[in-house]
């Protein structure tokens, strides 16, 4: 993950750049190294670490859904929360997603968990975590990735004039807690996992009301709707 390893978007990379040269980040790389020589596997691949800021550049972003760490299966991680590699079982919470988008903004199903399609719109889809190692949830949490991710929500809420901030539960509000509401929406809402859903994401409609607002900022609003085909995104 050093300046000359890393794979990143440009723009991304020059107001990042002194997150890579930090301390934390040092400790980082040396951790996820050590990782790799004790045989464990870690998901995503290296070069998907920051697949959502390389599919989302800075100058695009409109929206922001805040994730916690990626998915700890084998195939499912690929750098996006929330997001399935295609032909993998679409997980609980993303099924609780769909049906929220269903209801309000008429989804149609589609049977693969794949979001690069939201990526590629400017839909900026971070972890906070963003790397873990297999089968063991939540292993790489205070390891550095969160005061990158931290710094990653402090530049889209100093550079970008007008973005929605969607926050699902307790940890993703507390995380963008700082935003600035005098410029951005902040929408926020139970997460949606199966166990806490019925408690008030199922009808808070965010989507219907993140394209609001882009629409009264003067910008085009996101297409929810997901290709039938995940080659398509």
């Amino acid at each position: 993950m050093g300046e000359g390893e890393i794979r990143l978007e440009q723009g991304w990379r020059e107001k990042l750049k002194p997150e890579f040269e930090s301390a934390y980040m040092a400790s980082l790389k040396s951790f996820l190294v050590d990782e790799k020589r004790a045989g464990q596997t870690v998901f995503p691949k290296g070069n998907e670490y920051f697949r959502a800021l390389d599919l989302t550049p800075l100058d695009q972003v409109r929206v922001v859904i805040l994730g916690q760490d990626p998915y700890h299966g084998p195939g499912q991680a690929h750098g996006l929360c929330f997001s399935v590699r295609p032909g993998v079982r679409t997980p609980p919470s993303l099924v609780n997603i769909y049906k929220e988008l269903a209801t309000d903004v008429g989804f149609q199903k589609v049977n693969h968990g794949f979001l690069e399609h939201w990526a590629k719109q400017g839909v900026l889809l971070l972890n906070s975590v963003l790397t873990v190692r297999q089968a063991a949830a939540a292993s790489h949490r205070g390891k550095g990735w969160e005061e990158f991710t931290d710094a990653v929500i402090r530049t889209v809420n100093e550079e970008c004039p007008h973005v929605v901030f969607i926050l699902w539960g307790a940890y993703a509000q507390k995380k963008a807690s700082f935003v600035d509401r005098n410029r951005h929406l902040v929408l926020k809402a139970p997460h949606p996992s199966p166990l806490s859903a019925h408690n008030g994401f199922f009808g808070s409609r965010p989507f219907s009301k993140a394209n609001q607002f882009l629409l009264e900022q003067g910008m085009e609003p996101i297409d929810w709707q997901l290709p039938q085909d995940p080659e398509d995104s």
